[in-house]
């Protein structure tokens, strides 16, 4: 690995996965002088846009698509399992330790393992995003409902609230900022392994990249993988939006 890609890896900007073999093919082809600004790769990038625009965006939406749908599915499972670990705190190391176990596993294994039961397309794919996504939720809706103060939840039930209410006018709202935490990072995990849905035929922008491997064209792999991350920049700044606007009291200047 070059040093730029070790910098990389180290300070968090990606993970050590796909994206550290393009930037390591993408940095070994620089090397050779086929720079991007010398034109030769520009006007590459630029013709497959002119030639393969309604492609390029079926591969978009394909991946928005896939990675919207395990999201759901991630904070469906993620969010009431956080609270039966915190309601019932004798299962709560084996639903951790299941889900950790799970994405532990590779994604890529994950799709290996599923085509003998699910074929190949969207199923497999869906699942190996949800386990994937899921811990990140799952341990910061714990996290987050195990830290509400004790007295903030007394105080409610002094002044006469159910225990439905406690939970969700009190722990809930109180927990959200961690929540929406976990929601984001699993959100953008989601983006990212995304593209290996392509090589079970799922559809999105991973297609672009894998074929820009085959083909060896660096000008393929600049298109997927900036896509890729431009996608997960905007991901996480509508998270960061509606973050701001439900939760309006963290950004009330103090004076």
């Amino acid at each position: 690995m070059t040093v730029l890609a070790d910098k990389v890896v180290k300070y968090g900007y990606i993970g050590k996965t796909l994206d550290v073999q393009l930037l390591e093919y993408a940095i070994y082809r620089l090397h050779r002088k086929e720079s991007i600004l010398g034109g030769t790769i520009l006007i590459k990038i630029v013709a497959y846009f002119s030639n393969n625009m309604d492609a390029y965006l079926i591969s978009i939406q394909e991946h928005i698509g896939i990675s919207l749908l395990a999201l759901m599915a991630a904070i469906i499972i993620g969010i009431p399992c956080g609270y039966a670990c915190v309601k019932h705190k004798k299962y709560e190391k084996w639903i951790i330790s299941i889900f950790q176990v799970l994405r532990i596993i590779p994604s890529l294994a994950v799709l290996i393992l599923l085509i003998p039961i699910m074929g190949t397309g969207i199923k497999p794919a869906m699942t190996a995003l949800v386990l994937l996504a899921v811990p990140p939720i799952l341990m910061n809706t714990v996290v987050g409902l195990e830290e509400v103060p004790d007295f903030m939840i007394e105080t409610a039930y002094g002044v006469g609230m159910t225990d439905r209410q406690v939970l969700w006018k009190v722990k809930f709202p109180l927990a959200t900022p961690l929540i929406l935490a976990g929601i984001k990072t699993a959100m953008i995990e989601i983006i990212a392994s995304a593209t290996l849905a392509a090589k079970i035929g799922a559809g999105g922008l991973g297609g672009i990249i894998f074929t820009g491997l085959g083909l060896d064209r660096i000008d393929l792999l600049l298109v997927g993988g900036i896509s890729v991350a431009v996608l997960a920049i905007v991901a996480g700044l509508l998270l960061e939006l509606i973050d701001r606007v439900l939760l309006k009291y963290k950004y009330i200047r103090k004076w």
